[in-house]
């Protein structure tokens, strides 16, 4: 799962990530992205809260969201299809809340674990400030190519 041209898409990446909108909204910040791996973080604020003071859970499905597309970006196995104007589409997202977060900043680190020709598998754990899970989470992603079928 390693790039060949991993150093400059690398960047260019992590430089593009810094202007989309939705990240901007709710903070979400990539640190780090290698073949079959991302590194993503989100910090807590108020405006981020659910009616109990505690982050929203959409705010952590949508970090592991995220971080697990992230690990894909530079995987050899994929880039054909980037290159043909294809994409990835989430089929499938799992998060299972382990501990609620009130304060500080959460983690994301997702890692490929099945690389199939048409299923991806990708896992993800999030972390608080104080390195204690907070969430883990899964997602099954397909490749879509502009003028093949999907049906």
């Amino acid at each position: 799962m390693h790039a060949t041209d991993a150093p400059s898409q690398r960047a260019e990446i992590l430089r593009q990530s810094q202007h989309f909108p939705f990240f901007k909204l709710i903070g979400l910040e990539i640190l780090d992205i290698a073949p079959g791996r991302s590194s993503t973080q989100i910090t807590w604020r108020p405006d981020l809260q659910q009616p109990a003071g505690l982050l929203h859970g959409g705010v952590i499905a949508s970090l592991i969201d995220t971080g697990t597309a992230y690990a894909l970006l530079l995987c050899d196995e994929l880039q054909k299809t980037f290159r043909a104007g294809g994409s990835l589409v989430t089929v499938d997202l799992r998060v299972k809340y382990l501990r609620p977060v009130s304060t500080g900043a959460i983690t994301c680190e997702s890692q490929v674990s099945r690389m199939g020709r048409q299923i991806i598998h990708v896992d993800a754990v999030v972390t608080n400030d104080n390195n204690r899970e907070v969430a883990r989470g899964d997602a099954i992603y397909t490749t879509v190519t502009p003028g093949k079928s999907n049906d």
